[in-house]
């Protein structure tokens, strides 16, 4: 056992870490800032703690850095497919910044999200903020003056909060990272917490979707395109894709449809398009 005068390094028993990735285009800000993320030895510590917290102690699914690359990579989709349709992002609309510094919230929000699960799951979205506003400059360090730092960091703090469930997105950043959250449901990866006693449809629901595609839409600038095994698949975007889109800035810009394909049915279900006026 180590003591304070032991500097000897516990073993590592962590699985090999896989490269912190998106698609950064030409954006060097955002670029640097993921290759930092992605060297980031606390970071992915602190994203191992947050999954010990939600898989090992709470029996809930993947909250670690397999999350965090999906999210990040769907909000940045979700992002750049609303400013192509001319919708404008929040650092760009109040702040005068450019839609790539509102690439760099997006991502920077998608890796901090849920560090407060390192804490504890309980109001987590309360506890990722003191954590997230320290890693955030940190990682930001020489990128910007003080001013876009600020603002950076300020707009990636409102993502982070606003990514609960009933919090109102004020931002295009906001929802983008909100809605990208819910999307993380194929199966194995189901993002409703499983209880003891819960029904079958609960676990066959979870099973039940095999791949989630976001698109440019037809009648929406996005249309996300879910696939699944069985029909029972609809109870999992229910109760989690169309609350958070409800409560986000997305509600309105967004199509949902679902293809379902098996033995027995095979058919294509649009679901819902929010906001119609």
């Amino acid at each position: 056992m180590n003591t304070p005068a032991d500097n000897t390094p516990l073993p590592d028993t962590a699985p090999a870490p896989v490269a912190f990735t998106v698609p950064a285009r030409h954006n060097p800000r955002l670029q640097a800032v993921v290759e930092r993320i992605s060297a980031d030895e606390e970071l992915r510590q602190m994203w191992r703690c947050a999954n010990v917290n939600a898989v090992d102690r709470l029996g809930m699914s993947d909250h670690g850095e397999v999350h965090i690359r999906i999210v990040a990579n769907a909000a940045l989709r979700l992002l750049r497919l609303l400013t192509e349709a001319g919708h404008v992002p929040g650092v760009v609309a109040q702040h005068h910044l450019t839609p790539d510094d509102a690439e760099v919230v997006v991502v920077l929000a998608a890796a901090l999200h849920d560090l407060g699960i390192s804490i504890h799951r309980d109001n987590h979205e309360e506890f990722s903020l003191p954590l997230a506003n320290l890693k955030a400059k940190e990682l930001l360090a020489g990128l910007y003056p003080v001013r876009e730092r600020t603002i950076i960091v300020s707009e990636t703090l409102h993502a982070i909060i606003a990514h609960h469930g009933d919090v109102r997105c004020l931002t295009l950043e906001a929802g983008a990272l909100k809605v990208a959250d819910a999307l993380d449901m194929t199966a194995g990866r189901s993002r409703i917490p499983f209880e003891a006693g819960s029904s079958s449809i609960h676990a066959i629901s979870a099973a039940a979707i095999d791949e989630v595609n976001i698109k440019k839409g037809e009648s929406r600038p996005v249309r996300i395109e879910i696939r699944m095994s069985n029909s029972a698949g609809i109870f999992q975007v229910d109760e989690l894709l169309r609350h958070k889109l409800q409560h986000s800035s997305l509600a309105g810009l967004v199509e949902v449809v679902a293809s379902i394909e098996s033995e027995t049915e095979k058919r294509l279900l649009p679901l819902y398009t929010m906001g119609a006026k």
